[in-house]
C-alpha cells in the first residue's frame, strides 16, 4: 500500500493558489484517471479475447460443421470473409451429423462447465449482470477460460447461440481479476466488470460506441444508464475495438446496398414493425425462460442437459430443413446463423417472406433449446436473426401494397434494432450497434422510431433476468437512496466525547492492529501521529493475509497495511454527504475529523449507524439524529 510522505492534510499549502473545487476534487480525479488507466488494459485484454474466441468459434464450425457434416453457410457476412485457412467443407451433406454434433458438442461443454465454473453456463451477459449487482463485481478469473471453450464448442458444433454473451462475460471477468490483481475497491471492479463486457461487445461486433452504451443500459430494464461506467466502458471498447481491428480489419460485420430514409410517411409502416418486433421478442422471451424451466426441472446429471438440448436443436434444423425443400438458408436455425441475414440483406427476393419468417421462429425455438438446457453461448446473435428475418418476411409482405414507403432491407435492419430493443431492454444501445454492424447509418431516424416504440410496447420481461429496475433497486447501490431523508442530520451526533477513542499509531507494530482488532467490534482503525491527526485507515480485511504469514508478522508495522486516500468526515457534514462518501471510500466506517486543515481525529461513524438514522427517519421518529448510538472505536 501507499505510505504517506506527510500529514495527510487534504489541502497542503501548495494548492492554495487552486480554486476551492479543483483542491477538493483532486482525490476523486486521481481515482478517476486511475480507473481510465484500467480500462486501458481491460480494453486489450478483451480485444485479445475477442481475437482467440473469434478464431476457436470458427475453428470449431469448420471441422465439425463443414469438414464432417457437409455444412457451410453461403453467403458469409461480409466482414468474416477472412477464412482461407479454415478446411474445406465436405463434399455431401450430412442430415445425421447435424443432429449428431451438435448433442456431441453441447455434451463436452456441459461437463467442462459444470466439473470448472458453473456459473459460465447460458449465455454469459446474465452473469455478468447478476456479478455487478449481488457480487461487488466479482467473477472468478477461471471464467473466462472456461467460457472460451465451452462457447466454442456450443456454437462450433451447431448449437443456436451467438458471441455476445460469451465475450461479454470474457471480457467482464478480465475487468475483474484486474481489479483485484491491484487490489481495487468493489465499487471499482464493478465498473471495471461491465467496462470489460462492453469492451468485448464492441471488439466482436466492431462497434465501440455500441460497447460503451450497452454497458450502462444493460443492467437495467427500465430506461436508465449506470453513468459511473460510461467513461470507463468507452475508453476500453475503443482499445478493444483497435486491437481486434487491427487483426481482421474494419469492414463492419454486414454489408448492405444503399438505403436511406426520405419520406416522413415512411414512419406509419416503421409503426406496423415496430408492433410486429415488441410481439415477436415477447415470443422469444416466454418461450427462453418456459424452456430453461422445464430443464431446470429435468431429473437428470446438469452435464447432459446440453447435451439435450442440442440434440433437439439439431432435429429442429434437420426438420426444417426437409420441410422446406431442402433449403440450405433453413440451417441458419443452427450456430450463429448470420448468413441468413446477409442473404436477407442483399438477396431477400429470392428467398422470401415464407422462409424468413421461418427461420425466425426456428430460431426462437433452437436458441430456446441451447442456451435453455444450459448450453454456452450468446443470445443477441440469435436476436438478430430473429429481429432481421422477422423484419424482412414483414418487409416483403408490406412492400406488395406500399412499395413506394416500404423497403425490405431497411426493415431487416431496422427490424434487428427494434427486436433486441423490445428483448433486452436496450432501446439506445442497440440501435447504434445494428447501426454500426451494417454500416447503416442513414436509418438512426427510423431505427430510433421503432426501437422507442417496441420498447414501450414491450412487456416487463426481458432476455437477461438479472437486469433489475433501475439504480434504487440494485443492492450495488444501496445508501445512495437516503439523501432526501437524512439532509436535515449532522455527523456532529455521533461524536461521544464520555467514552474512550481508539487509535493506532502510524510505528505500532502488527500485534498491537491485532490485539486492537479482536478486543473490538468495529472493523476500521483510525492511524493517526502525534498530534492526533489522521494518517490513514486500517481495514480488518487486510490484516487477514499478514497475520497468516508468520515470516513477515514481526517486521508488519500500521503504516504498511493502512488506507491513505480516505476522505474523512467532519462534524458539519450532513448525513446526506456522509452516506456519499461511505460510496466514495468503500469502507464500513469513516473518522470525523474537527476540520480538513487540521486534521485531528474526533471519533467514527458507522455505515450502519447511518442506515439507522435513515430507517428512524423512514418511521416517523422526531430526532433520529438523538436516538442514534454514537460509534466510537472501542465501545
Amino acid at each position: 500500500m501507499e505510505k504517506p510522505v506527510a500529514s495527510a492534510a487534504p489541502a497542503p499549502r501548495r494548492h492554495r493558489w487552486l480554486p476551492e473545487f479543483l483542491v477538493l476534487s483532486q482525490g476523486r480525479r486521481r481515482s478517476q484517471i486511475r480507473i481510465l488507466g484500467f480500462s486501458v488494459l481491460v480494453g486489450f485484454a478483451a480485444g485479445v479475447a475477442a481475437i482467440v474466441f473469434y478464431l476457436a468459434t470458427h475453428a470449431a464450425s469448420a471441422y465439425a460443421m463443414g469438414a464432417l457434416a457437409g455444412y457451410r453457410p453461403e453467403p458469409r457476412p461480409a466482414g468474416e470473409n477472412a477464412t482461407g485457412w479454415l478446411p474445406p467443407a465436405a463434399p455431401e451433406l450430412h442430415l445425421w451429423m447435424l443432429i449428431a454434433i451438435p448433442a456431441v458438442g453441447g455434451l463436452l461443454s456441459g461437463i467442462l462447465v459444470y466439473s470448472l465454473a458453473p456459473e459460465a453456463e447460458g449465455h454469459g451477459t446474465d452473469s455478468v449482470i447478476a456479478a455487478y449487482h449481488l457480487h461487488q463485481g466479482y467473477m472468478r478469473p477461471r471464467v473466462p477460460l472456461v467460457k472460451i471453450v465451452a462457447s466454442a464448442l456450443t456454437i462450433g458444433s451447431g448449437g443456436s447461440g451467438g458471441r455476445e454473451g460469451p465475450i461479454a462475460q470474457i471480457g467482464a471477468g478480465f475487468g475483474s481479476a484486474l481489479a483485484d490483481l491491484f487490489r481495487l475497491r468493489p465499487s471499482d471492479r464493478r465498473v471495471l466488470l461491465a467496462a470489460g463486457m462492453g469492451a468485448g461487445i464492441a471488439a466482436i461486433f466492431r462497434a465501440p460506441l455500441a460497447g460503451a452504451l450497452f454497458a450502462a443500459e444493460v443492467l437495467y430494464w427500465s430506461p436508465e444508464f449506470e453513468a459511473d461506467v460510461i467513461l470507463p466502458a468507452a475508453i476500453a471498447s475503443v482499445i478493444a475495438y483497435c486491437t481486434y481491428g487491427s487483426v481482421f480489419g474494419w469492414t463492419p460485420l454486414f454489408a448492405i446496398p444503399s438505403v436511406q430514409f426520405d419520406d416522413p410517411l415512411q414512419l406509419v409502416p416503421y409503426v406496423a414493425l415496430a408492433i410486429c418486433m415488441a410481439i415477436l421478442a415477447s415470443i422469444y422471451t416466454r418461450t427462453f425462460y418456459g424452456i430453461t424451466r422445464l430443464f431446470h426441472w429435468l431429473p437428470i446429471p446438469r452435464f447432459v442437459k446440453p447435451a439435450i438440448g442440442a440434440l433437439l436443436a439439431g432435429s429442429v434444423g434437420v426438420g426444417l430443413y426437409l420441410l422446406l425443400d431442402r433449403n440450405e438458408q433453413s440451417l441458419a436455425v443452427l450456430s450463429f446463423g448470420y448468413g441468413a441475414i446477409q442473404a436477407a440483406l442483399t438477396d431477400h427476393e429470392s428467398l422470401g417472406a415464407e422462409l424468413l419468417l421461418a427461420i425466425a421462429l426456428g430460431k426462437i425455438l433452437t436458441t430456446s433449446l441451447t442456451i435453455g438446457s444450459g448450453g454456452s453461448g450468446g443470445v443477441f446473435g440469435p436476436s438478430m436473426v430473429i429481429g432481421g428475418c422477422g423484419g424482412g418476411a414483414l418487409g416483403i409482405v408490406m412492400a406488395q401494397f406500399w412499395p413506394h414507403l416500404v423497403h425490405p432491407v431497411s426493415f431487416v435492419i431496422v427490424g434487428m434494432a427494434g427486436f433486441f430493443a423490445a428483448a433486452a431492454k436496450t432501446p439506445f444501445s442497440t440501435l447504434i450497434i445494428v447501426s454500426e454492424m451494417t454500416g447503416g447509418y442513414q436509418l438512426l431516424l427510423p431505427a430510433l422510431w421503432v426501437c422507442t416504440i417496441s420498447f414501450m410496447l414491450s412487456d416487463e420481461q426481458s432476455i437477461y433476468s438479472a437486469q433489475v429496475e433501475g439504480r434504487a433497486q440494485s443492492p450495488a447501490h444501496q445508501g445512495r437512496f437516503v439523501r432526501d431523508a437524512l439532509s436535515g442530520a449532522f455527523v456532529s451526533q455521533f461524536i461521544d466525547v464520555s467514552t474512550g477513542l481508539s487509535l493506532l499509531k502510524a510505528q505500532d507494530p502488527l500485534a498491537r492492529v491485532l490485539e486492537l482488532f479482536n478486543s473490538s467490534a468495529d472493523s476500521v482503525f483510525p492511524v493517526v501521529d502525534d498530534q492526533q491527526k489522521l494518517l490513514g485507515v486500517i481495514y480488518r480485511d487486510d490484516t487477514y493475509l499478514v497475520s497468516h504469514t508468520p515470516e513477515v508478522k514481526p517486521l508488519v508495522l500500521a503504516i504498511d497495511m493502512m488506507h491513505t486516500g480516505v476522505t474523512p468526515l467532519t462534524p458539519d457534514d450532513t448525513l446526506e454527504r456522509a452516506s456519499e462518501m461511505f460510496v466514495v471510500n468503500d469502507l464500513p466506517a469513516l473518522p470525523i475529523v474537527n476540520n480538513l486543515q487540521d486534521n485531528r481525529v474526533l471519533g467514527m461513524v458507522r455505515r450502519s449507524d447511518i442506515n439507522s438514522a435513515y430507517l428512524r427517519v423512514l418511521h416517523g421518529s422526531v430526532d433520529a439524529a438523538a436516538t442514534t448510538t454514537p460509534a466510537v472505536p472501542g465501545t
